[in-house]
């Protein structure tokens, strides 16, 4: 694999490694709703606390606007880290300034301390390059190599993902490297039959990746709120239902090539339709041409596939060596338009090869509807990243590294 790895670093037996991690989980109300990033970060934690490192990790949280902001603190996680490794994690309560120069002092071989959200410095996520540069020089004061473990933001050209890659030794850490080993075989040598299930609300977040992967998959399966413009490209009327009209002849170009291909395209042959979007509304299952015709009219709204399309999905699934999936089938969040999203879910641990959770709303999904992580082959903790990976895009993060992609 042509990426700088851990052994690259040699012996980081009291030497100071600053680890970038991704532990922007979903928080409610102070509490951690989804830990599974903080759990995949935690191999490569081990692996250098064991080494007698002492490590600094950093880490962004939501979006904040370039200062603090109570919600945004990684303190929580710093809490959850803690309990997991067994282990006390010192919490700065800022960056680059007198709480993180006094934490990261105190540090001895083998502890490991946590700074505050990088994204109250406007420096992380800057447009100007210099005052990226000036961040990551601040961050890397003192610290002998960086690792970076951040599947989730190698796409991004921020200060803590690039920038202090150029300043101190760097290297992948286990997470990345896990990451790079199972989307590469989804790119370069998938098991047929090759599966690829995408979901979620947009057509527009998956154009790339259905572009870079349609002349490579055998089966392509089509839900979640994209699934109507792929309908309304067709000929359907949708009703109320999620459309992107200004993608419509790319759609109807996608299903040419696909046809030309000889790809098996499956769309839903059910939709369950709603009154509103709602947990509580009324719903019914229509056939996937007929939802203008549903008691609802005009005013209904499609939220899931039907229990025709699950079934057919699930079976597709089950039949292939290799899938990657991305994006729920319907509002999973609701119970009564989780049935697609579970049944999708639960034909992926059956499959008799590598099947892959692409990260995002698809691994939430999976937790949410009680599934455990390991009945899957991978989950990403990629999300975007996964995606532009598998279209073939330039990841600055992963350039940082040394690698030259595929």
């Amino acid at each position: 694999m042509a990426i700088r790895t851990l052994d690259s670093l040699g012996d980081l037996s009291g030497r100071t490694v600053l680890i970038r991690c991704d532990f922007n989980v979903p928080l409610q109300d102070g509490v951690i709703a989804d830990e599974g990033r903080i759990v995949a970060s935690l191999p490569t934690l081990r692996a250098l606390l064991q080494q007698g490192a002492k490590v600094v990790a950093m880490s962004h949280l939501g979006r904040p606007k370039g200062a603090p902001e109570a919600k945004y603190s990684l303190a929580p996680v710093a809490r959850r880290l803690g309990e997991l490794l067994d282990a006390e994690v010192a919490f700065a309560a800022d960056t680059v300034g007198e709480d993180a120069h006094r934490v990261r002092i105190a540090l001895r071989d083998g502890q490991l301390a946590l700074l505050e959200n990088l994204r109250f410095d406007p420096r992380e996520t800057s447009d100007d390059a210099a005052e990226r540069a000036s961040f990551a020089a601040e961050l890397a004061a003192g610290a002998d190599a960086f690792v970076s473990d951040g599947f989730g933001v190698v796409h991004r050209a921020q200060a803590s993902v690039v920038e202090i890659a150029q300043v101190l030794p760097s290297a992948a850490g286990l997470l990345v490297e896990r990451e790079l080993e199972v989307l590469s075989r989804l790119t370069e040598t998938p098991e047929r039959p090759y599966a690829v299930v995408l979901g979620g609300s947009k057509v527009s977040d998956k154009l790339g990746v259905i572009e870079h992967l349609l002349p490579r998959v055998d089966r392509l399966l089509i839900g979640g709120g994209m699934l109507f413009t792929f309908l309304k490209a067709q000929g359907h009327e949708v009703a109320s239902s999620l459309l992107e009209a200004d993608q419509l002849d790319r759609v109807r170009g996608y299903l040419a090539q696909a046809e030309e291909l000889g790809v098996d395209l499956l769309l839903p042959t059910d939709v369950v339709v709603a009154s509103a979007f709602a947990a509580d509304a009324e719903h019914e299952t229509v056939a996937a041409d007929a939802i203008a015709g549903s008691r609802f009219g005009d005013a209904g709204i499609g939220l899931d596939i039907g229990p025709d399309s699950a079934a057919a999905f699930a079976e597709a699934i089950r039949g292939a060596r290799t899938v990657f999936w991305n994006g729920p089938m319907g509002v999973f969040e609701m119970e009564a338009f989780a049935a697609g999203t579970k049944a999708v879910a639960q034909a992926l641990t059956e499959v008799d090869g590598l099947a892959v959770v692409g990260g995002g709303d698809s691994a939430a999904a999976v937790r949410q509807l009680g599934f455990d992580d390991s009945a899957f082959g991978h989950i990403s903790t990629g999300g975007g990243a996964s995606l532009e990976f598998l279209e073939g895009a330039a990841l600055p993060g992963l350039e940082a590294l040394g690698w030259e992609g595929r």
